[in-house]
């Protein structure tokens, strides 16, 4: 049979979602990496569509978060989903982390697959911290001034370094610019790391309770995964519409809902 795009992206999605072997004891604990896949795409669509009414300048920034609350149709859905959806990430990621900690997940033959997720994890801190600033609120403004003040510290470089990812000799408008590029271009860097640590689980499969890794009493992903892995979804989805729909600020600090005052 010929080979051609559509075949091999066929193969792909069997080999990884439909065919991959999967040990056959494995619990709900091991179903936060799916989550994070989900929760991964609700960010990334809720945050393009923010990027196309935000506008990165520190006169304006504030305000147009106010008019995609106020104007745009359903935006305060929308902001709300993503604001919380970032958090909900790290709690997933922190569960997901730990559940790799306690089952030994980082030891051989997974190392290269762990190390990966410490690279993604490093990189998703930095795109947190970035998006924070974005709304330019106090704590916004505070925050980038503290933790990029940090870098100071670096012997030499240090005083350069700050004011190269400043743009200048405080947190202004090149700054802002250069964090919302960032914010922007970083998830897709991510979305790199995430295929790359995806292929390192596909080579040498998840671990399992006991922590044995002969690759003995496997079963198919599908659809005994995926339907677990449904369940998991329906609850995670329940509890992070509680916090969108009726305590939207829960996760957030009351004074980024005041304009950046140097």
């Amino acid at each position: 049979m010929k080979i051609t795009k559509s075949n091999l992206l066929l193969s792909m999605v069997n080999d990884y979602l439909i065919d991959s072997p999967a040990p056959v004891n494995i619990n709900y604990f091991w179903g936060f990496g799916s989550l994070l896949g989900l929760n991964f795409v609700i960010v990334i669509v809720s945050g393009i569509t923010l990027a196309m009414h935000y506008t990165p300048h520190v006169d304006l920034a504030f305000s147009s978060i106010e008019h995609i609350m106020r104007d745009v149709n359903n935006g305060w859905l929308i902001r709300y989903i993503h604001a919380n959806g970032a958090s909900f990430f790290f709690i997933y990621v922190y569960l997901h982390i730990g559940r790799g900690l306690y089952y030994g997940s980082y030891r051989a033959p997974r190392r290269l697959l762990w190390n990966i997720g410490v690279v993604i994890y490093l990189v998703m801190m930095a795109i947190a911290f970035l998006g924070y600033v974005l709304p330019f609120g106090q704590m916004s403004f505070w925050g980038a001034t503290v933790i990029t003040n940090m870098f100071s510290a670096i012997p030499w470089i240090g005083p350069n370094l700050v004011e190269f990812l400043w743009g200048g000799f405080s947190v202004d408008n090149p700054t802002l610019n250069r964090f919302f590029s960032l914010h922007f271009l970083l998830p897709f860097v991510l979305a790199g790391l995430v295929l790359l640590h995806l292929r390192a689980l596909h080579k040498d499969a998840s671990g399992n309770p006991e922590g044995i890794s002969a690759y003995t009493d496997m079963i198919r992903f599908h659809p005994y995964y995926t339907s677990k892995d449904l369940v998991g979804f329906f609850f995670a989805l329940i509890i992070f519409s509680l916090f969108v729909f009726f305590d939207p600020n829960y996760l957030g600090h009351p004074d980024n809902s005041i304009p950046a005052n140097a």
